[in-house]
């Protein structure tokens, strides 16, 4: 049993400064090409580093405005890391397969897992569709012959399920960032006992851990001291 590691990319440029920000949210919306003096996918790029030189495999999860450059795409061959979608445009089976898609021309390999973008509380850009409807992309991934469903609950107590298909899906990971975690049912200590003895995903999103200095200190200690896979 094991940590499973997941990263949402979810920014092109990060939060931070505006002019990061705005690129961000234009990438998102209209268009911005990949400019790496810009800081494109730079914690993304920080964070694999780091996955590398312990050895550590993750579950990567992209945009389609997130989709990584050459020294990225580096990074994520030498770790051996798994790609999935971050799926935006959850209006119909249609949206969804023409996202995958689009990560499959850029990787030149299929895609076998997917996650939301979004909890269904905020509409996060002009192609984001905001509902979650969890049920919904179990069975669009299993149509697609996808392996791996990574769901957005809060509860990582709730386990693992296998529905059949070779799809696995766990509907729920231990947030990282303690904005969307309940700190005092669910603290890092706890996530430190029960990692030895069953399978629990832990989510993080580059540019808010390389924003605070704990979360860094928190994903180093943990990726070291817990053993991890990968869903393949």
């Amino acid at each position: 049993m094991a940590l499973i590691i997941r990263i949402d990319v979810d920014r092109p440029y990060g939060k931070q400064p505006l002019l990061r920000h705005v690129l961000s949210r234009l990438s998102s919306d209209l268009y911005f090409p990949r400019v790496a003096e810009f800081g494109y996918l730079a914690e993304l790029g920080c964070m694999l580093n780091w996955l590398n030189g312990e050895g550590v495999r993750a579950h990567v999860f992209f945009r389609r405005c997130t989709l990584p450059s050459e020294p990225i795409l580096g990074l994520l061959e030498a770790g051996r890391h798994e790609i999935g979608l971050h799926l935006e445009n959850s209006r119909s089976l249609e949206t969804f397969l023409k996202e995958k898609r689009i990560l499959e021309r850029h990787f030149q390999k299929p895609v076998l897992s997917v996650s939301k973008h979004g909890s269904g509380v905020g509409k996060f850009g002009f192609h984001h569709y905001p509902p979650y409807e969890p049920e919904k992309y179990v069975s669009w991934a299993r149509r697609a012959s996808m392996h791996l469903f990574l769901g957005n609950l809060q509860d990582p107590s709730l386990v693992p399920e296998s529905t059949g298909g070779g799809l696995t899906v766990f509907p729920a990971a231990f947030w990282l960032e303690p904005y969307w975690r309940d700190t005092k049912t669910y603290p890092v200590d706890w996530l430190l006992e029960q990692a030895p003895s069953r399978d629990i995903v832990l989510l993080v999103h580059p540019e808010n851990v390389l924003a605070d200095s704990s979360l860094v200190a928190d994903f180093r200690m943990l990726i070291r001291k817990l053993e991890s896979r990968v869903c393949s």
